[in-house]
């Protein structure tokens, strides 16, 4: 496999002083996972990310302590896809990825490709994930519609329209120890079905959505029991909410979570996956992505109106149930202009670091920021506007 040298730098914020560690610099846009899929690797030494550097869509992986990157897969000049939704299997050294008609499994050391499944001819298949187990990836089924252009990376091109066709969709689970195998239907609907998230700890638990525009999506959250194929409403709504960007914490059974309510104030919330212990605060700050390891500390991508967008923090006091902050870690100034370009930025899995993705410069990078005392942040509402 190829190796790059270190395109590593750092720079001190403008604002609030803290030390940003850029770590891509590539005339390709380069971004981290999808901020449900934990990208650390090699007990956290290593970072997987997807570049087109080269004129070619790959998989890449990064030495942390060095900033030494290397490149997994092997597309020809060329080649377009993405790598945001690849999963990293929690037991054992590869990533799964769909591509080309197929569900696959990566070899992180060594690039070979195992193809788990073939996709069935007029179906489409995506927002995969791997049980805590190690033994399944999970991921929808899409019977394809004509519906005109379909451009969802860039723009939501045809997102109106894929909600409104309803098209058949299953959540399904593959053997992750077999290869050319079939699949197993664990639950069908004619409803558009998409971000099919698993437990981090229970194997038996997933997530998946109804996906469509917000305003139209009557019921966003859902859990599904592998083992006996419940299906629940987390978070019912109510007409005139709408909610989504669902997210499992570290503990593999809180979810979080953002919405607007019916008063049109937006909020910030998280849940246990029966549904139960539903805290909700207000968020009034035009954040975009949300993540925390657990209910305490959120960080969100920051006002998407601001000239020059923040990288935001808040602290979460049970006792008050009142957020401290939020407060402002860097500046990020993201355009968010396509799917790879959106910041989502999300905690190590330790809680000691924030990783983002950001264009200020025209090409999508990567970004790290040791998290410094909370308290020495400013506030948002300190910052001149």
């Amino acid at each position: 496999m190829k190796t790059f040298p270190s395109e590593s730098k750092t720079y001190t914020d403008r604002v609030t002083g803290v030390t940003v560690r850029q770590l891509t610099d590539y005339a390709a846009h380069s971004y981290h996972l999808y901020f449900t899929n934990p990208g650390w690797w090699d007990n956290g030494r290593r970072l997987l990310f997807g570049s087109d550097r080269g004129n070619a869509s790959n998989l890449f992986s990064m030495e942390l302590s060095n900033g030494r990157i290397t490149q997994i897969t092997d597309n020809p000049p060329g080649y377009r896809g993405s790598f945001q939704n690849a999963y990293l299997n929690p037991t054992r050294d590869e990533a799964f990825h769909i591509a080309d008609g197929t569900v696959r499994a990566i070899d992180l050391h060594t690039g070979r490709i195992r193809t788990l499944f073939t996709i069935p001819d007029g179906w489409g298949a995506g927002n995969e994930s791997c049980t805590a187990d190690g033994k399944y990836v999970v991921c929808s089924l899409k019977q394809k519609v004509d519906i005109g252009p379909v451009d969802l990376g860039a723009g939501y091109v045809g997102f109106r329209e894929m909600f409104e066709a309803h098209p058949l969709c299953r959540v399904i689970r593959i053997r992750t120890d077999r290869e050319n195998g079939d699949y197993e239907v664990l639950h069908e609907e004619r409803n558009w079905i998409g971000h099919v998230n698993a437990s981090s700890t229970q194997p038996n638990l997933l997530t998946f959505c109804h996906e469509g525009p917000w305003h139209l999506v009557d019921q966003r959250i859902w859990g599904l029991d592998m083992d006996t194929k419940k299906v629940w409403k987390i978070r019912p709504q109510v007409p005139g909410e709408i909610v989504g960007h669902e997210y499992w914490m570290t503990d593999g059974k809180r979810i979080g979570y953002h919405g607007i309510g019916t008063d049109e104030v937006a909020f910030y919330g998280s849940c246990l996956h029966d549904g139960s212990d539903v805290v909700e605060i207000p968020y009034p700050h035009d954040s975009n992505h949300f993540h925390s390891n657990t209910p305490e500390f959120v960080v969100a991508d920051g006002p998407q109106k601001d000239l020059t967008p923040h990288v935001l923090l808040s602290r979460f006091d049970r006792e008050t149930r009142t957020f401290d902050g939020p407060r402002v870690l860097c500046i990020h100034r993201g355009s968010r202009h396509i799917q790879h370009l959106h910041v989502h930025p999300r905690f190590s899995p330790d809680g000691k670091q924030v990783l983002y993705t950001s264009d200020p410069r025209g090409y999508g990078n990567l970004y790290l920021v040791d998290l410094p005392k909370f308290e020495s942040l400013p506030k948002l509402s300190e910052l001149k506007r």
